[in-house]
């Protein structure tokens, strides 16, 4: 099947004649750096992008672009380099298995068994195909909305089942890839890279100019009024948007947005730029008790991709999507050779955002998430709507924070929340003594609390400083008249994604 690239009229190839079935509608433009023509290599084979069907949810959009592999053998093979949360993932058709639960059976984070392995739901997206480009395998239906599965799980594959077809499901199974490994040539712009020229468009709540600078944009922020504008749909028209207001818990970040800084986060040192800020909170049990936040910031490297900082009461972590899932039973999650120890189970909300990011934002974004940990390392589950996302990372000293973002001697104090002992360090105690120490910590927090109240927060602002996030949560705290506490995201997690 091809797709004319001056008039969009869709052609099949039915042996050696060519039948017309429509017209395909107009590519929206996301200013991907992938284009037809593009080649690369991938396990030592040649291959060439050869066309590409735009996907459409109500997230936004992602694209699937048709990868023709030279087999050297006068043969070709097609696979699919398709986005993943911000990534990409190369995927392969198949055989579709035997033994598929009924779709209605596959709901998201439930565990199911397809050809003889484990996988996760990680999510249930209705789709259609937006419009399609250049080549492809077979003709694609155009005209419905259809059901996408997508599974994963802990050898770190990608499974797909497409019901365009409701009575023959297609199969595909695919990895993880970075745009760097593929040696990609003919790339939009020359760069095996995201980032581009600014787009501009108004903001529609003030007018002042927005700036898009990331390929995969979905949301962006407002610099002057902080609306925040769904771009998934393009800039043109009326763009979605809703107005925020000020951030609830600690106010402006402490690491400036554009700023960038040299980390280590699960491979060589590279350099990471702040392109996002997200202010969350746990929604406490009692609704009479205070929240507490944390905050997440939005890291871009062109070589990877994105990943996040986080700044919790905790202390500070990193974490970064993950293509598998790893295997829960009970209490523990296995990933990597590691079992985890299951820490929290809490509520998430957004309360206010900044800066660009990759999936659609919407008003009081709510999360369910899940904590684990083993020593210094951190495993987040997250579920928002129909989708699950699992994200992997490490604990971080927040003088390694404050060294890689160049910070003056005068702002590390703002920082100092480096994670204790018993952020998965508990683990290996006897239940007594870990029930023993929780007591002990939780009297020295309560008492911590009332001394935070009586001396109006004298002690936790010439600690950490005026603008500190610990003075203003203490501030809050004396707010609500001395509510007490509650523990907040210790790992945090993310909105992200879509089905891919």
């Amino acid at each position: 099947m091809a797709v004319c690239g001056f008039c969009r009229s869709t052609l099949v190839r039915e042996g050696e004649a060519l039948r017309r079935i429509g017209q395909s509608a107009e590519l929206f433009d996301d200013f991907s750096p992938l284009q037809l023509g593009a080649a690369g290599r991938w396990q030592g084979q040649a291959f060439s992008l050869v066309g590409r069907l735009q996907m459409a949810y109500a997230g936004g959009v992602w694209n699937e672009w048709h990868a023709l592999f030279d087999t050297g053998e006068h043969d070709q093979r097609s696979g699919w380099l398709s986005e993943d949360n911000g990534r990409y993932v190369m995927a392969f058709d198949a055989p579709a298995p035997a033994d598929l639960p009924a779709l209605e059976s596959m709901q998201p984070g439930q565990g199911v068994a397809i050809d003889a392995r484990l996988w996760q739901v990680a999510a249930v997206t209705l789709a259609r195909v937006g419009a399609a480009q250049g080549e492809l395998p077979q003709a694609p239906n155009l005209a419905d909305q259809f059901t996408l599965v997508e599974l994963r799980n802990a050898q770190d594959e990608v499974g797909t089942l497409d019901y365009s077809e409701p009575n023959k499901p297609r199969w595909s199974v695919g990895r993880s890839v970075a745009l760097g490994d593929l040696q990609l040539s003919g790339l939009r712009q020359g760069e095996a890279e995201k980032t581009l020229s600014a787009r501009g468009a108004p903001c529609p709540n003030c007018g002042a100019a927005l700036q898009v600078t990331l390929a995969s944009t979905q949301s962006i922020v407002c610099g002057q009024c902080q609306a925040v504008v769904d771009v998934s749909q393009g800039l043109g028209g009326d763009l979605a948007h809703y107005k925020q207001g000020a951030p609830q818990g600690g106010g402006e970040p402490l690491l400036a947005l554009g700023s960038s800084g040299q980390l280590a986060l699960g491979g060589p040192v590279r350099a990471w730029q702040v392109v996002g800020y997200v202010e969350r909170c746990e929604l406490p049990e009692d609704p009479e008790d205070a929240r507490v936040y944390w905050r997440e910031y939005l890291l871009y490297a062109q070589e990877v991709g994105f990943s996040f900082l986080v700044d919790s009461e905790d202390g500070w972590s990193w974490a970064t999507p993950i293509t598998g899932a790893p295997v829960v039973s009970g209490d523990s999650a296995r990933w990597r050779d590691h079992s985890y120890r299951k820490l929290y189970d809490y509520q998430g909300q957004i309360t206010y955002v900044l800066g660009e990011f990759y999936w659609r934002l919407s008003r009081g974004q709510r999360t369910a998430n899940t904590d684990y940990a083993v020593g210094s390392k951190r495993l987040n589950r997250e579920k928002a709507g129909n989708e699950v996302t699992w994200s992997a990372g490490q604990t971080l000293e927040s003088a390694t924070v404050a060294k890689a973002f160049r910070l003056p001697p005068d702002r590390h104090a703002a920082l100092q929340r480096d994670a204790s002992p018993l952020s998965g360090g508990a683990k290996n105690l006897p239940v007594s003594k870990t029930l023993m120490v929780m007591l002990v910590v939780f009297f020295l927090l309560v008492m911590a609390v009332k001394a935070c109240s009586s001396d109006g927060c004298d002690n936790i602002r010439n600690t950490f400083g005026l603008a500190s996030n610990e003075y203003q949560q203490c501030l809050a705290s004396d707010r609500t008249s001395g509510a007490a506490r509650s523990r907040g995201g210790s790992f945090g997690g993310f909105s992200g994604g879509g089905h891919k």
